[in-house]
């Protein structure tokens, strides 16, 4: 339910409320059944109630939204700070590995698509984003593989990140 949405019905209840009482009023001058003026009394408070939960809920949503805003700008940060810190890092091993795409052969396009298959989209996502079929992106993963001796996406990722992600066991 949006800010908006809340607080119309935030209104509506307020309005309602006041309706109420304002007859609950009228009704006591006049000498109503209690009976009748306790109902009454009843759907403002049911009302007034309503308008309370309405507004902590929209007060607890604000709070969660802003907090979940700062934990996304202190991420988006954070991101930030690693690729900068780790720039020359990511530029070397993005040369080594576009030579070895080179030694195993591979066209531009089959680069390319090696390039976000190691990224970890899907061959969906690949051609969406190179603009072509999802069978032409299958079809270059398949050569990719085959070119590069390898069985798969795994170990094609494997190839180029097992020995960054895992210290080196001395023997």
């Amino acid at each position: 339910m949006s800010f908006r949405e809340r607080a119309i019905i935030s209104l509506l209840l307020i309005s309602i409320s006041g309706m109420t009482l304002f007859d609950l009023g009228t009704d006591l001058k006049q000498g109503g059944d209690w009976w009748h003026v306790t109902v009454e009394g009843f759907v403002a408070l049911v009302a007034l109630v309503g308008v309370y939960f309405l507004l902590r809920g929209t007060f607890r949503l604000k709070q969660s939204l802003l907090q979940e805003k700062a934990v996304s700008t202190q991420f988006r940060d954070e991101s930030q700070r690693w690729r900068e810190e780790s720039q020359k890092y990511i530029e070397g091993l993005s040369q080594a590995i576009d030579q070895q795409l080179n030694k195993w052969g591979l066209s531009p396009s089959e680069k390319e698509v090696a390039f976000l298959l190691i990224k970890g989209f899907s061959l969906k996502e690949i051609a969406e984003i190179r603009k072509t079929a999802e069978k032409t992106t299958r079809a270059q993963a398949t050569a990719i593989y085959a070119k590069a001796g390898l069985s798969g996406r795994s170990q094609l990722a494997a190839f180029f990140l097992e020995d960054l992600l895992m210290p080196h066991a001395k023997e």
